[in-house]
Parts: structure tokens; sequence; C-alpha cells
């Protein structure tokens, strides 16, 4: 993984959490650091914090179909959902990293931070979401969907082009079992990624 791909990582799991005004501040340092990321930039910078913010809750919060919550797009309110982020913190917990905070392992802003150090092995895994995502936004027509198209367009391969493609990808994913813990709730404070204190 290359240092600019890192970059765009972070800056675009900033541009995913909800709005505040420290995204604001630090809408310039995006720019710089990921062009890719330009039109979202230029967006934000000429909408209202109030205006961005309530549509990012628009958006996000009230439909399932823009989850941003990885698991869901392949496993939905099930059992399977549990064994999956436990999975998910473990492999945190594996390159180093211990996951803390309200947040579930699972959303993408949190692990778009874990990607911008780890590489993409999770976004990898969990592709066929990330690309359901990337199409529901962009179908939505959101400028959200940009950034989702500039992660996508990061990883290797091509990118389905239809929800049909999406699905067949999702199909085609590695085997789970069926059996673990019951559904984890969504909560609503941010993801915190720290490094865990070497021995």
């Amino acid at each position: 993984m290359t240092d600019r791909t890192s970059l765009l990582f972070q800056a675009a799991a900033l541009c995913l959490t909800y709005p505040d005004e420290e995204l604001y501040e630090r809408l310039p340092l995006v720019r710089a650091a990921a062009p890719e990321l330009a039109a979202f930039v230029d967006h934000a910078e000429a909408t209202p914090l109030e205006e961005l913010a309530a549509h990012y809750v628009q958006v996000f919060d009230f439909k399932n179909r823009h989850s941003l919550y990885l698991t869901w797009w392949r496993d939905g309110d099930t059992r399977r959902r549990g064994m999956s982020l436990v999975h998910m913190k473990e492999t945190y917990r594996e390159h180093g990293m211990e996951f803390t905070g309200e947040e579930l392992p699972d959303f993408l802003p949190a692990v778009l931070e874990f990607s911008a150090q780890a590489g993409p092995l999770l976004l990898l895994d969990h592709r066929s979401g990330l690309e359901l995502l990337r199409l529901a936004l962009t179908e939505h027509g959101t400028p959200y969907a940009t950034v989702l198209q500039a992660v996508c367009a990061s990883l290797p391969g091509a990118s389905p082009k239809d929800r049909a493609e999406a699905l067949a990808l999702a199909r085609s994913g590695p085997p789970r079992e069926d059996v673990g813990l019951e559904p984890f709730g969504i909560r609503d404070e941010l993801p915190l990624l720290v490094k865990e204190h070497a021995p």
C-alpha cells in the first residue's frame, strides 16, 4: 500500500464521520492529502455546517440501505453478524490495535482508519458491502458517494458496475458459520483506535 492510499483512507474516514467544526478546519488538509476527495471537499466548503450535518443524518442515520456498518451488508441483523464483528475485533488486535469506544468495529470510518495503518485487508474482506454502499449512495445522489467512489477505486480490480454484479461478488465471498453471538446494537459515539503499548 502506498503512502498516498494511506492518506486517502485517513481522509475518507474523516469525511464519513458526523460533520463538525473539526472537519471544516481540516478540509484544506483533506484536499491536499487526497485530491480524489476534491469534489466532496468543494461541496463541504460551500455548505453551512448545520446543513451538512442534517444531510449526513438524513443519508446515514435513518436508512439501512446506506448503512456505514460493513457487516450489515453481508449479514444483516442476524446472529452471523455477531461473529463477523468478533472477527473484526480480532483482526484489529492481530495488527497491534485495540478497538475502544462506543462504536462498532465495522463502522466504515473506523475500518478506514485501521486500513490507513494496516492496509486494506478489511476493506477487501467486505468489498461487496463497500461496493453496494457506493452504488446506493450514487443512486441517492449524495456528495458522500464521491468519497466511496474514491475508496473503491483505490482497491485492486474493477468495481462492480451495478447492484447485480455487487451481489454476485457478495455470493462469491468466503463462507462463514451460521452460529454466533446475538446481534450488537448500533451506538452513537465515534470509534477510537489506539496503538497498544509494546511490552
